[in-house]
């Protein structure tokens, strides 16, 4: 008895894993843009709701 089709896989030839070590090896900017920093009025904003101030 012969095996079935789905089980005649040809041979791996690592183009999976190159690729994927591509990608690790890339600028990681494509996934992590920079956040510009926080103002003074983002800083009041977050120390007043730390305080419990919400209004």
């Amino acid at each position: 008895m012969s095996r079935h089709v789905a089980d005649k896989r040809a041979t791996p030839s690592g183009v999976r894993v190159q690729r994927f070590l591509a990608i690790a090896r890339a600028r990681r900017e494509t996934w992590h843009r920079k956040q510009e920093e926080a103002g003074p009025s983002r800083l009041i904003q977050f120390l007043r709701i730390e305080r419990g101030r919400t209004a």
